[in-house]
């Protein structure tokens, strides 16, 4: 199914989003500051000291200690929960973003722990003021699998806080699930399902 298949390759990509701490990337474009970032993801996946299940909170805590420093997940937290996020004072911003980071972590990283080399390639880059979007390719069983990352620039960082593979949306797929939840449970029924969702998960 092609939603399930997008789903899948969305967070096997999800290891491109992190950057380093180099001061370099602070000032180069979009697409400069998200190529490098695989490899260092790539570098703990193969890892063998970090293989095996004996070792998954390590490597776990390595890969999200990467992927929080690209992926902008208070940007996403506010566009999957919408006009609601202006109404929730900070606290409650806060532990939004905090659960659903999890959720993510929690859903979708044993997707990507089982990388196994496909070829990404880089397409185009297209900008408009602070936003960016970069297309790239990945090989998967020969097929081309189109990737677009969007990003925005904050302090001279491009952040990812989308992904768009073959249409499907990240935000918009969280976003379309969660408004039914807000609108019959509001946002403390929405609160109570990703813990429970979290917890069962973990």
């Amino acid at each position: 199914m092609k939603i399930v298949k997008s789903i899948y390759m969305l967070f096997l990509l999800f290891v491109c989003l992190a950057s380093f701490d180099s001061p370099a990337f602070a000032i180069s474009g979009p697409t400069e500051q998200l190529k490098p970032t695989l490899k260092v993801l790539i570098d703990i996946l193969v890892d063998p000291s970090l293989k095996g299940d004996e070792h998954k909170v390590e490597r776990r805590a390595k890969i999200m200690g990467h992927v929080v420093k690209g992926f902008d997940f208070r940007e996403m937290s506010q566009r999957v929960i919408g006009k609601e996020w202006k109404t929730l004072p900070p606290e409650k911003q806060d532990h939004f973003q905090a659960l659903f980071t999890k959720l993510l972590e929690n859903a979708y990283i044993g997707k990507f722990e089982g990388y196994s080399g496909q070829e990404i390639k880089y397409l185009e880059e297209r900008l408009k003021d602070d936003r960016a979007i970069v297309s790239t390719q990945i090989e998967n069983n020969g097929q081309d699998i189109p990737v677009d990352y969007i990003m925005l620039k904050k302090e001279e960082r491009w952040m990812v806080y989308d992904i768009n593979i073959e249409g499907v949306s990240l935000v918009r797929n969280y976003m379309e699930q969660f408004k039914s939840i807000l609108r019959r449970d509001k946002f403390e029924g929405l609160v109570k399902l990703l813990e429970e969702r979290n917890s069962t998960l973990e």
